[in-house]
């Protein structure tokens, strides 16, 4: 799927989730506590989601091209 992150980020949410769950390429997992980040390339950006361990429920996504939530994938 061609979409840019404005567009991405212009959709309502459920939309974005559709988009990524649909769409994106699941890339990596890190697990912090009580909290599961999966992270998903999504044409020319990425977006990570944020998933509550001990209810089993999303509380959030975060979508970026670059920077200091990457690099938490990448080790730098």
């Amino acid at each position: 799927m061609k979409i840019t992150l404005y567009e991405f980020l212009a959709l309502p949410d459920q939309g974005q989730y559709d988009v990524v769950f649909s769409s994106g390429d699941y890339l990596d997992i890190r697990i912090e506590e009580s909290r599961r980040y999966v992270l998903y390339a999504v044409d020319r950006f990425f977006v990570e989601v944020e998933y509550d361990n001990d209810k089993n429920k999303i509380k959030g996504k975060r979508a970026f091209v670059q920077g200091e939530l990457l690099d938490k994938y990448t080790g730098i």
